[in-house]
């Protein structure tokens, strides 16, 4: 049996080993919760012949449980001071291929190097919105995302129309999968524990989106302009997309104009969209 990464007193061994510490400017906190790494690996549903693509493996927690699986591992890491550390703690794993670099900045097909994969990571919470938004816009042949991230991010991503915690995010994940909250992760489930409770959330791709829209730049256009200013009336709010005539452009959709944009569903952004300037 190889040490278990995720055990505290191992993490501990590693980070006094190599003189790491948690660098708060790239959000770093190292998962010591068994547990809750099964969740997220059992979440992935991974096993040999599948590919798998981390971002931030850290000193190789996460990594060693996907490993575990029998699939291929990539993971890319911008701390350079990290990557001699995984070449160590992951030593003997040779399905695991590390990576240095920006996960918003390199060519992720050319980099994953498979006709499919998976994201399965533990995010850096100041940069979770940009990554996971990547991964599900430009269309990458992911077929599921399986995320560490804040609980307040998860409840919006899957929070319905009317909520304090439905927004542009909600929209955006809900149009491209289909997420589920996983389990919540208390604080003391890291070290150093974080001020925020964590969510491992799931979106597993849809094949194609629940509405069908003419123009999708212009469906996140109207999305965007609804949610700009959450206080606004929607007669009012959508000025933001240019749009001449609101009222009789509200009208075709058959929407209020007094009703605001928290809590329009994805079908009547739909019907926005499908009905402008006609």
């Amino acid at each position: 049996m190889r040490p278990q990464i995720v055990d505290r007193e191992v993490t501990m061994h590693i980070l006094k080993t190599f003189h790491l510490h948690a660098d708060k400017k790239l959000g770093q906190n190292f998962l010591i919760s068994p547990s809750t790494l099964q969740a997220i690996v059992h979440a992935a549903g991974l096993g040999p012949g599948d590919t798998v693509l981390e971002v931030g493996p850290g000193i190789g927690t996460l990594t060693q449980g996907l490993a575990e699986t029998g699939c291929q591992v990539v993971a890319i890491e911008l701390d350079k001071r990290l990557i001699p550390v995984l070449a160590k703690t992951l030593d003997g794993y040779d399905n695991v291929r590390i990576v240095h670099g920006d996960v918003l900045k390199l060519d992720l097909l050319q980099t994953v190097g498979a006709p499919r994969f998976q994201l399965v990571a533990n995010l850096p919470y100041y940069i979770t919105t940009p990554i996971i938004l990547r991964m599900l816009e430009e269309r990458l042949p992911i077929d599921r995302l399986v995320t560490m991230v804040q609980l307040e991010v998860a409840e919006r991503m899957v929070a319905k129309p009317g909520g304090k915690d439905y927004g542009a995010l909600s929209v955006a994940v809900q149009y491209y999968s289909e997420p589920s909250i996983v389990m919540e992760v208390p604080p003391n489930s890291f070290y150093p524990a974080p001020a925020v409770t964590s969510a491992v959330i799931r979106c597993d791709i849809r094949k194609k989106p629940p509405v069908e829209i003419t123009d999708e730049r212009l469906f996140f256009r109207i999305v965007k302009a609804a949610f700009g200013q959450r206080r606004k009336m929607l007669s009012n709010a959508l000025r933001a997309t240019g749009a001449s005539d609101i009222p009789a452009w509200l009208e075709r959709a058959g929407i209020d104009g007094n009703r605001r944009g928290e809590t329009l569903s994805l079908q009547e952004f739909a019907a926005l969209t499908n009905t402008f300037g006609h």
